[in-house]
């Protein structure tokens, strides 16, 4: 009997999300860090070149954007006097680095080699996450601002559409400020965390309209998204309280909501996930202090395995499939240098 119990035990753990001995080593090995000097304040989002192994970094509280070279490990430019960058994508094929502002709404497009400035995009304001659509071999770039006349009001958002040449195309009018988006690469759907609306706005890419609005229900500010496109699922961070929710991306429906960070906290902090597909795996960057690590059982259960200590703010970063790394940003923290942690998935 008291095995019995104990299994039992063991088993409503694992559904809650929790691990008995999770072998934090094992799921992530810290490999390397990379020193940042002259970065200042809050950390955004990154982009790589995978040919070039170089790793870019918006220093959104620096008004700069951070190039390092993955070979040496270290940083060997910064692009000054950006308005708040925060969204950032590198074209390899084209050689062209976008970056997305939000002080200014402005998406300014440089060489990638020369990080000449080529052009720029204006937004009504807050630009912010930027994705790639192969379908139209456009960037996307999420801000605030948009209008649609006669169906929205204000303070509305969308997604503009940029074409290789460096010239906005089209908008999707959606209903707030987007923060995450995701594409479907075999689908044509776009689905978007919008927060202030308390939703996720799934998009027709081809029809550019909003299709379908799901609520979010069980939490608050849902920023970071990753998809599972091969299992329908759908990953969504949450703030209020500190959750990982997935949603089955066939039904328009919540599956599963799981606890991270510290028991007791109500209010976390992440601002990037990332779904490992060869390994099953979820990382959640959550900025209180941790990297969460969520094993994926089957499409509709997950248990968490490791949850690895950072310091507070180290809530965005890069998960490259390709290489099996976790590049994690770090704030300054008292005298200590802002940095780049690496981590490999094991």
């Amino acid at each position: 009997m008291k095995f019995a119990t104990a299994m039992l035990f063991l088993a409503s753990l694992l559904a809650l999300g929790g691990s008995a001995a999770p072998q934090d080593s094992q799921v992530l090995s810290f490999k390397s860090r990379i020193a940042l000097p002259n970065v200042k304040g809050r950390i955004d989002h990154f982009s790589v070149d995978l040919k070039g192994q170089r790793l870019f970094m918006a220093g959104v509280g620096n008004n700069t954007l951070e190039v390092i070279d993955l070979k040496s490990g270290t940083q060997v430019r910064t692009i000054s006097d950006l308005a708040e960058p925060q969204g950032v994508f590198y074209d390899a094929s084209t050689n062209h680095l976008f970056v997305a502002c939000g002080g200014d709404g402005v998406t300014k497009i440089f060489d990638g080699t020369t990080f000449q400035l080529l052009g720029t995009v204006t937004f009504p304001d807050d630009a912010d996450n930027i994705r790639y659509d192969a379908r139209s071999k456009s960037v996307i770039v999420g801000y605030a601002g948009a209008k649609e006349l006669r169906k929205r009001t204000e303070g509305t958002g969308g997604l503009g559409f940029i074409d290789a040449s460096g010239k906005k195309t089209r908008d999707i009018v959606i209903d707030a400020h987007p923060e995450s988006f995701r594409l479907e690469e075999q689908g044509k759907r776009i689905f978007v965390n919008v927060p202030d609306k308390q939703e996720i706005e799934v998009i027709d890419d081809v029809k550019g309209t909003v299709i379908a609005r799901w609520p979010v229900t069980t939490a608050k500010n849902n920023f970071p998204m990753a998809l599972d496109e091969a299992h329908h699922r759908l990953f969504v961070g949450a703030w209020i309280p500190p959750r990982l929710l997935v949603f089955d991306t066939e039904a328009g429906k919540q599956v599963a909501a799981l606890e991270f960070g510290k028991a007791g906290v109500v209010n976390g902090n992440t601002d990037d996930l990332f779904y490992d597909l060869s390994r099953s795996r979820v990382y959640v960057l959550n900025g209180l202090g941790s990297i969460e690590v969520f094993q994926q059982n089957d499409p509709d259960h997950y248990n968490r395995i490791a949850s690895i200590p950072t310091p507070p703010g180290s809530r965005t970063g890069l998960f490259v499939p390709d290489w099996g790394k976790l590049f994690v940003g770090v704030l300054q923290q008292g005298t200590k240098n802002a940095e780049v942690r690496v981590y490999q998935a094991n």
